[in-house]
């Protein structure tokens, strides 16, 4: 299946999705159960996430969804842990032998798509992978349909869904929370933070006290510049002006200024 590219487009309308997103009133006992488990297990999320630089609610709503929490399955594709992965993506872990620990399994299914590799995990990137992470079908062959995947629960879903792989019915309703609707609620709940188009882990150049040029530091200013009070020359060079401005918003220097 084709790969869906994230556009200048397509990262504002998940923005824009993601700030009128609503939970529908009659689901609010159901989600707040789900935010309830999901809670519970925080620490584990948080240690596989840690380790890869991957935020821990990212891949708890993961977890919700490709095995209701089950900590007996495989986060790629809810198999069970008693033996390498029968479904797509088959034969996972490639290394080890069963029974594999969900921690063993949760990290090799983040990495084999990449998602240790993510250096900006901004709202409109969560949401790109979220979805990405079911596949881009609603999205290529039935785009009048928001993936339930991520909307389901919420105002943006009513009805369509795939019903088996290449199965599709306009009539199905999705019974389960969206991934979506799960973080909302956690920001509601103000279990995290809110989610932001920014950078939020101190990783490569953006985060290097220097004169230098260095890349995508251009793209940093630019970020900080959609702050009140902040108004910086896009010169790509991450120095004492760029390094004020991150503290003001993030509240801390750049790796290396000696103000930090």
């Amino acid at each position: 299946m084709p790969k869906i590219s994230l556009t200048n487009q397509l990262k504002e309308q998940y923005k824009e999705l993601y700030m009128t997103c609503e939970i529908r009133p009659e689901k609010f006992k159901e989600v707040d159960k789900n935010i309830d488990d999901i809670i519970k297990n925080k620490e584990r999320y948080e240690s596989v996430g840690k380790t890869l630089g991957i935020p821990w609610f990212f891949i708890a709503v993961i977890h919700s969804m490709e095995s209701g929490r089950r900590f007996t399955r495989h986060l790629h594709n809810g198999d069970k842990l008693t033996a390498r992965t029968k479904n797509v993506p088959a034969g996972r872990p490639k290394t080890g032998e069963p029974p594999f620990t969900w921690e063993e399994s949760a990290e090799d299914a983040l990495k084999l798509r990449k998602l240790d590799k993510v250096e900006n995990w901004g709202l409109s990137r969560l949401l790109y992978e979220l979805e990405g992470y079911n596949g881009w079908g609603y999205r290529l062959f039935h785009n009048h349909v928001l993936s339930p995947y991520l909307w389901s629960y919420s105002n943006h879903y009513t009805s369509g869904k795939y019903i088996a792989d290449g199965t599709w019915s306009d009539t199905a309703v999705s019974k389960q929370v969206g991934a979506v609707v799960l973080i909302r609620r956690l920001q509601e709940r103000n279990e995290i933070e809110p989610l932001q188009e920014s950078v939020v882990e101190q990783k490569g150049p953006f985060f290097i006290f220097s004169k230098k040029k260095l890349p995508r530091v251009d793209e940093l200013q630019q970020f900080l510049n959609t702050f009140e009070g902040v108004a910086l020359r896009v010169d790509g060079q991450p120095w004492n002006k760029t390094s004020e401005a991150v503290n003001k918003v993030f509240g801390y220097y750049l790796k290396g200024d000696p103000k930090k």
